[in-house]
C-alpha cells in the first residue's frame, strides 16, 4: 500500500495590494482660501474684460453722437440754404406758368435742375459725414478732404463774410481713415466759423510735408481767439467757451475737440493749438505722410 502524506499543501497568499500612496501620486493640498482667491480673481478679470468692451462700445457711440451733434449745428444753415435755393425756382416757375411762355418754362426747368444738383451735392456731403466708417487706414488726398469738410458746412462761408483759402498741394497725401479725417477737419472748420461769426474773417488751411515722414496741417482763423487760461483745457471733454449762444450754430457741447484729439492719435498723429485773443487761433494736426 502506498502511504498518503499527512502534510496538507500550503496556501500561497495573494500579493499585497499597493498602498494608497503608491496607487496615486501625491497632490499638494491647497487651502480653501487660496482656491477662493483664485476663483474670485478669474471672475474679476472676466468682469473687467466685459466692462472694457462696453467702454469701447460707449466710446464709439459718443463719437457718433458728437458727429451728429455737429451736423445738428448746421441743420439750420442747411434749411436756410435750401429755402434760398427753392425761392427763385418757385417764383420763376410760377411766372412761366402765369404767362404761358414756353421759352420761359424751359429756362425755369433748367434753373430747377441746376439748383437741385446743388442741393443734392450738399446733402450727399452731409450724409457722407454722418455715416459710420470702416476704420481702414489708407492714403487720403488731403486737399480733397479739406474741401469736403468745408462743403459739409452746408453754407457758403462768403455769405458770413468769411473768406476761405486752401493752400495744399493736390497730390499731398496722408495715411489716415478717410471718414475720421473728415470728421476732424469738419470739427476744426466749424469751430473756426463759429469764432468768426459777426465779423469779417479769413479761414486758411495749409499743409506741408515736414521731411520726417509727417505732414503738418494748419487750420487758421482770424476769430476772437482763446483766452490763455482756457488753452490748457481746450481738449478736455465737455469743456466749451460757447455755452451761452442764442443760436445752435453758435453753441458748443465741448466734445468736438476732445474727440478730434482721440481720432488723430488713433491715426498715429497729434493735435495742438496756439491762439491770441482778438487775433485768432491755429490748430495744427500732424499725421503720417502716405508713401
Amino acid at each position: 500500500m502506498h502511504a498518503r502524506s499527512s502534510k496538507r499543501p500550503q496556501r500561497i497568499p495573494p500579493p499585497a495590494e499597493p498602498s494608497a500612496a503608491r496607487r496615486e501620486p501625491s497632490r499638494p493640498a491647497f487651502p480653501a482660501e487660496a482656491l477662493t482667491v483664485t476663483t474670485d480673481a478669474l471672475a474679476l478679470q472676466a468682469q473687467l474684460d466685459r466692462l472694457a468692451a462696453h467702454f469701447e462700445q460707449l466710446h464709439a457711440q459718443l463719437r457718433q453722437a458728437q458727429k451728429l451733434a455737429g451736423l445738428g449745428a448746421t441743420a439750420a444753415m442747411i434749411a436756410h440754404e435750401f429755402n434760398n435755393l427753392f425761392t427763385p425756382v418757385v417764383a420763376y416757375a410760377q411766372h412761366a406758368l402765369d404767362t404761358d411762355d414756353v421759352e420761359l418754362m424751359r429756362k425755369a426747368l433748367t434753373r430747377t435742375l441746376e439748383q437741385a444738383r446743388v442741393m443734392r451735392h450738399m446733402s450727399d456731403r452731409v450724409v457722407g459725414l454722418a455715416k459710420q466708417g470702416d476704420g481702414r487706414i489708407q492714403a487720403v488726398r488731403l486737399r480733397e478732404a479739406v474741401v469736403a469738410a468745408v462743403e459739409c458746412l452746408g453754407r457758403d462761408p462768403e455769405k458770413d463774410n468769411i473768406s476761405v483759402n486752401i493752400q495744399i498741394d493736390p497730390d499731398l497725401e496722408v495715411r489716415a481713415n478717410e471718414n475720421q479725417l473728415l470728421q476732424v477737419l469738419f470739427n476744426l472748420v466749424i469751430n473756426a466759423r463759429q469764432a468768426m461769426l459777426g465779423r469779417r474773417g479769413r479761414l486758411t488751411v495749409d499743409a506741408v510735408a515736414t521731411g520726417d515722414g509727417k505732414v503738418q496741417i494748419n487750420v487758421r482763423d482770424t476769430g476772437c481767439g482763446i483766452r490763455p487760461e482756457h488753452l490748457p483745457r481746450i481738449f478736455e471733454p465737455f469743456f466749451s467757451t460757447r455755452q451761452g449762444g442764442d443760436r445752435p450754430e453758435t453753441r458748443g457741447l465741448g466734445l468736438g475737440l476732445a474727440i478730434s484729439r482721440d481720432l488723430v492719435e488713433e491715426m498715429g498723429g497729434s493735435i495742438d493749438v496756439t491762439s491770441e485773443v482778438g487775433v485768432g487761433s491755429t490748430f495744427t494736426v500732424t499725421l503720417p505722410q502716405a508713401e
